[in-house]
């Protein structure tokens, strides 16, 4: 059964519910006070409801789903990030596998207008929030962007300061798994996350 709405929900109340206790509290008011102030409520829920759906993005092509959270101790976290203009229209992209190369999930997010460093940060990040939802404890992270590996590994500074709260979320997110890899790897070797920052930009994912 899907969750009701909250007009729904607050309908089913005026209609069905005696609210004896309410009306004990409030001897000055009615049934049909109650039942009026109940769905005017209602009313507002659902002006509330259509206003936030038209103003929400499409929503995203299903993502491939593995086991449920908790059944993936170690994972894999491939992520890449795409700017075309670099500043332009930006996208992350990760995909996230077992260690024998079990397609687990593949994720995408459109940016906006932002740079490729930024956009490769936003994929890492991507993949790390989701490889906690599935409860993994160590994570093993292969991206093709050198700068965002050494950064992570310090050997490199992070002087872009639009770089700095990413790096800020990326380290947090990394120091709550037991065990974490860092590999730069040939841009060949990353191609599937690649494709989800592409498509993040093509589809406003």
């Amino acid at each position: 059964m899907s969750k009701p709405s909250p007009a729904e929900v607050l309908r089913f109340i005026a209609a069905e519910e005696p609210l004896e206790r309410t009306l004990r509290r409030f001897p000055t008011i009615t049934r049909a006070d109650l039942a009026g102030l109940l769905e005017a409520l209602a009313r507002a829920a659902a002006s509330r409801e259509a206003a936030v759906a038209s103003a929400a993005p499409p929503s995203p092509p299903p993502r491939a789903r593995g086991r449920e959270a908790g059944q993936h101790r170690v994972l894999r976290v491939y992520s890449d990030g795409a700017a075309r203009g670099n500043p332009g229209p930006a996208g992350a992209g990760a995909v996230l596998t077992t260690p024998d190369g079990e397609v687990v999930e593949r994720l995408g997010r459109y940016l906006g207008r932002n740079t490729n460093n930024y956009a490769e940060y936003m994929g890492l990040i991507l993949g790390l929030e989701r490889a906690r939802e599935l409860g993994a404890q160590e994570v093993h992270v292969f991206a093709d962007s050198e700068l965002l590996i050494r950064q992570l590994e310090g050997r490199y500074q992070v002087k872009a300061p639009n770089l700095r709260p990413l790096f800020a979320r990326a380290t947090a997110l990394l120091r709550g798994f037991d065990r974490v890899r860092l590999a730069h790897v040939r841009r060949e070797l990353n191609a599937e996350a690649d494709e989800m920052s592409n498509r993040a930009i093509d589809e406003r994912m």
